[in-house]
C-alpha cells in the first residue's frame, strides 16, 4: 500500500510518501519540503500563530494533499509536533486547517514524538543492538529515549531545540560570552534528565536522528547524502568539539556555503551542535551512530503494525484520502479529507 505521512513541525512542512506493508521495509517514493518556519511566525507574536500564517499553513497543507493524491496514496497520516504544540491558539489553527482541507492535523506530545522516534531506531537497527538510547533534536525540542524493546523504558522531551536556542540566546555570528553561557545553561538543563537516563545502565547501542545530527556528522566527515542511507555514519566527540570551534565563528549566511548544510537550517546549526555536545557529555558518549530512520517512519511503522496485513486496518487507526476540493476552492471537503484516528 502507499501511504503518505505530513510532518508539521517548527522548521518545515514535509510530506513523505512511501510504499509499504506490514513485515516489509518501507520503500520512500517521493518526499517534499516547504519551509514555514512555524516557530520564528509563533514567537513573534505573543505565544499565537497570526491569522496571515494561519492561511499559509492552509495552504500548504492543501498542497501536500494534492500531492498525496496524485503520488497514489491510500492513505495520508498527517501530524504536527513542538511549534504548533506550543501555539496559545493551536486549536484554532487545526480547526481552521480541518475545516477548510479536511486534514486533522495530531499533535503529538512530546513524549509521543520521542517514543516513535525510538520505534523507527529499534527497527532500522534490531534487537542485536541491545539497550538501545536515541537522541533527536528538531527545532523546538529534544527527544530521548532508552530501552531495550520497541516501546522505550524512559522517553522524554525537553524544550532544547536547536530553532527555538538560536532565536533566544545566540546572535548571528554568536558571540563567544553567548557561547559559553549556553554551554553551561544546557548542562544545568540536562542535569536532572542524564541522572534519570544514567540509572537504567550503560546502552549497549547509541544513536542520533534528525537533520541536524546529520548535517553535524557531514561536516566532521560521515558520507553524503547520496551515498545512501544504508552507509554507516558516526558522529564523534572529538570530532563536534572541534567543528564547534570552526562554527561558532561563523555566520549563518557562510555556514549555509558548508557542505551539507541547508539553508533553510544554518541559522540554528551552532545552537543545534550545542544541545548536541551537552547531551553526548551528560551522558558521558564519546560517539553516536546516525539512524537515517526517524519520526515520520516511526509513524509509518506503527500504523503498519495497526494493519491486518493486506492493508486493511486492524484497529481503529484509519486515514482516508478524498479526490476534491471544497466549493469555494480553499481547500479539500472535511467529508471527504484525511483523518488520523489513533
Amino acid at each position: 500500500m502507499r501511504l503518505g505521512v505530513l510532518d508539521v513541525g517548527s522548521n518545515t512542512v514535509h510530506l513523505l510518501v512511501v510504499d509499504a506493508h506490514r513485515g516489509a521495509h518501507p520503500t520512500p517514493m517521493t518526499s517534499e519540503k516547504t519551509v514555514l518556519r512555524l516557530a520564528e511566525r509563533i514567537g513573534a507574536h505573543d505565544g499565537t500563530l497570526p491569522e496571515v500564517d494561519a492561511d499559509e499553513l492552509v495552504r500548504t497543507v492543501a498542497e501536500a494533499q494534492d500531492a498525496a493524491v496524485a503520488a497514489g496514496c491510500e492513505e495520508l497520516m498527517a501530524f504536527a509536533t513542538s511549534a504548533i504544540r506550543e501555539a496559545d491558539n493551536a486549536g484554532e489553527v487545526l480547526d481552521r486547517v480541518r475545516a477548510r482541507t479536511g486534514v486533522e492535523l495530531e499533535v503529538l506530545p512530546g513524549e509521543e514524538e520521542a517514543r516513535f522516534t525510538f520505534l523507527a531506531a529499534r527497527r532500522w537497527y534490531g534487537w542485536s543492538a541491545g539497550n538501545l538510547l536515541l537522541l533527536d533534536i528538531g527545532g523546538g525540542s529534544l527527544e530521548m529515549a532508552v530501552g531495550i524493546d520497541e516501546q522505550p523504558d524512559l522517553a522524554v522531551s525537553l524544550p532544547l531545540g536547536a530553532g527555538r536556542l538560536a532565536r533566544t540566546m545566540l546572535h548571528d555570528p554568536p558571540r563567544q560570552e553567548e557561547v559559553k553561557k549556553l554551554r553551561s545553561w544546557l548542562d544545568g538543563q540536562l542535569a536532572p534528565t542524564a541522572k534519570r537516563f544514567r540509572k537504567l545502565g550503560t546502552p549497549d547501542t547509541v544513536v542520533a536522528t534528525s537533520k541536524t545530527f546529520r548535517s553535524l556528522a557531514r561536516l566532521t566527515g560521515a558520507a553524503p547524502a547520496s551515498a545512501g542511507p544504508r552507509v554507516p555514519r558516526k558522529l564523534t566527540d572529538t570530532g563536534l568539539r572541534q567543528l564547534l570551534a570552526f562554527i561558532t565563528r561563523m555566520s549563518s549566511e557562510d555556514l549555509a556555503s558548508l557542505d551539507g548544510v541547508s539553508a533553510a537550517r544554518a541559522h540554528q546549526l551552532v545552537s543545534g551542535a550545542l544541545v548536541a555536545e551537552a547531551a553526548m557529555r551528560a551522558l558521558s558518549l564519546r560517539e553516536l551512530d546516525i539512524c537515517p530512520w526517524a519520526l515520520r517512519e516511526g509513524v509509518i511503522l506503527r500504523r503498519l503494525d495497526h494493519t491486518n496485513g493486506d492493508g486493511h486496518t486492524a484497529v481503529q487507526a484509519r486515514v482516508a484520502l478524498g479526490p476534491g476540493r471544497s466549493e469555494d476552492g480553499t481547500g479539500r471537503d472535511a467529508q471527504h479529507g484525511a483523518r488520523w484516528e489513533r
